[in-house]
């Protein structure tokens, strides 16, 4: 290993209302880590020790064509506990947003997709063996 070898990657999603976006996150799992003056926070998925690299930064900036533009993909090891967590916290009742549910994908995942309240597409998935 070099040391230019990559860490981590990480993007920024855009949040139109920033403060009901960190509550959305949150309600998803994700942990607050740290946050600025109002304009940025970071997700991490796990406990902050943890050596899990999922995480993403919530910008409070919101262009609509941006937003409705992006997807983030999410593996996980299990998309159906993932999706019986969505149904059974009412994420989408709570939030005014959609969610279809898992379907195998001929691309040997399967997954669903759940749109967050500024528009930006997660297609959760796990691989089919």
């Amino acid at each position: 290993m070099s040391n230019t070898d990559p860490i981590e990657i990480k993007a920024y999603v855009p949040a139109k209302d920033f403060e009901l976006s960190k509550q959305f996150y949150q309600d998803l799992g994700f942990s607050l880590c740290w946050g600025t003056e109002g304009d940025l926070a970071y997700f991490h998925y796990g406990d902050h020790g943890s050596q899990s690299k999922i995480g993403f930064l919530l910008q409070r900036f919101y262009v609509k064509a941006f937003a409705e533009n992006l997807m983030m993909h999410l593996l996980v090891k299990d998309v159906d506990a993932w999706w019986t967590n969505i149904q059974d916290k009412k994420i989408t009742e709570k939030y005014g947003v959609r969610a279809e549910p898992p379907e195998d994908r001929p691309w040997q995942m399967r997954d669903f997709v759940l749109i967050d309240p500024s528009g930006v597409l997660w297609r959760i998935a796990q691989e089919i063996p």
